[in-house]
């Protein structure tokens, strides 16, 4: 590391500008951190121990649930210790780590959304085959490949960081090592990292997005075709609540990322970006427990035999 730059550690500013709500916040982070994990656990144990939710749909939602428990352990745990213990130090491969940690944990999410998609495509546009295509093997391979995809995704983005040169200033003006914060305090050439971005945005939310909207065009396109008001209740049930999550995790994505000058931001807009990474993964275990009729006669069994 010596060789590339003279930084050994960065300091993660947090949230100066709410000078007289650090506690508040690490209260409130605290709270919401806990029952996002707790949530999502339930969910994995559920999931798990009853055999009537061993099917493809609660399958990649464990794998959802996991993800979100990485996702919020990647940044909140460093995120509580700025608000309260003011350390707001982290080491250089550190915070490459955190980057590339959140980076893949983003990728897996809308790669796994793809896959959920593709999953309730089958369900309603092919249902007399669905079990035959979406058996174990090939959930096993798609969970697989969102994961490995995942991982190796980011990776060339962050290995260029790494080598970039950080000499005039380590101070993060965010709250976790967030990659456009980053890249703005090196010296070298960034330019190949917007031209990345660009690329990362493609495979991580474009292609995704696209892949998911042609799975919900031909998914209405079967739903209206069904005759009975029952039946199309019935069928739209199936996917409502991986609707909700797939609006809401694009809808905010674009709105705190994708905009013109993002990478140029000079105050970037931090609380809601920290309630977007907690919040989101407590309402993914919310949405699919309220929306979700088996997982809910699970949920009512578990509690009853603790009684």
């Amino acid at each position: 590391m010596v060789n590339h730059t003279s930084v050994t550690e960065f300091l993660i500013l947090g949230f100066p500008e709410f000078p007289d709500l650090q506690l508040p916040l690490f209260t409130l982070f605290s709270f919401l951190y806990l029952m996002a994990v707790l949530g999502n656990l339930l969910v994995i144990c559920i999931v798990c121990a009853d055999q009537h939710l061993h099917i493809p749909m609660y399958f990649f939602l464990a794998n959802l649930s996991a993800l979100d428990i990485c996702s919020l352990t990647s940044i909140v745990p460093k995120m509580l210790t700025i608000l309260l213990a003011k350390n707001y130090n982290i080491s250089f491969w550190g915070c490459i780590l955190q980057m590339y940690c959140y980076s893949i944990c983003v990728s897996i999410e809308f790669t796994l959304l793809t896959a959920m998609a593709y999953d309730r495509y089958i369900a309603i546009c092919n249902p007399l085959r669905y079990l035959n295509i979406m058996n174990k093997r090939a959930c096993a391979v798609l969970a697989a490949a969102s994961w490995i995809a995942g991982l190796l995704e980011p990776l060339p983005h962050h290995i260029v960081i790494s080598q970039f040169t950080f000499c005039d200033s380590n101070v993060i003006n965010h709250f976790f090592c967030e990659v456009a914060a980053v890249v703005k305090l090196s010296s070298s050439d960034t330019s190949i990292i917007q031209t990345m971005n660009y690329i990362f945005g493609l495979f991580v939310v474009f292609i995704p997005f696209l892949l998911t909207l042609t799975s919900y065009v031909f998914i209405i396109s079967t739903i209206l075709k069904i005759r009975s008001s029952k039946g199309k209740s019935k069928a739209f049930s199936t996917c409502s609540s991986h609707l909700i999550v797939i609006l809401l995790a694009y809808g905010t994505i674009i709105g705190l990322y994708i905009h013109p000058g993002s990478m140029d931001t000079a105050d970037p807009n931090k609380l809601p970006i920290a309630m977007y990474i907690v919040i989101l993964p407590l309402l993914n275990p919310l949405i699919y427990s309220l929306r979700s009729r088996e997982l809910k006669v699970a949920l009512k069994k578990a509690i009853m035999k603790t009684h």
